[in-house]
């Protein structure tokens, strides 16, 4: 993957569910709901100056959220940060950059 370039999807691994599990509270906040159901189905990446997560989320039912999250470089102390959230998304919703 090129620098900057937003990589295929693949499906979410444990890395990327303990990413979700951190950020979780965040996006409720972000939302102003509780999510029961939090599993990390798949996932894009970005590599910028740390990478860029954009990841498809089942918070139950057929409802899916898409989550940004930007985690940084090592020297920087690779914090994990909840950028942005798309609510209202299905399974079948492709995951692109916003």
């Amino acid at each position: 993957m090129m620098c900057g370039g937003l990589g295929q999807a693949v499906n979410a691994d444990e890395e990327i569910q303990k990413i979700c599990d951190k950020v979780k509270s965040d996006a409720e906040g972000k939302t102003g709901k509780t999510f029961d159901v939090f599993i990390a189905k798949s996932y894009k990446s970005q590599v910028v100056a740390g990478t860029n997560y954009f990841i498809k989320v089942h918070v139950g039912g057929d409802d899916h959220v898409h989550m940004r999250v930007f985690q940084s470089l090592p020297y920087a102390g690779s914090t994990i940060e909840l950028v942005d959230i798309q609510v209202s998304k299905t399974h079948g919703d492709a995951i692109e950059h916003f």
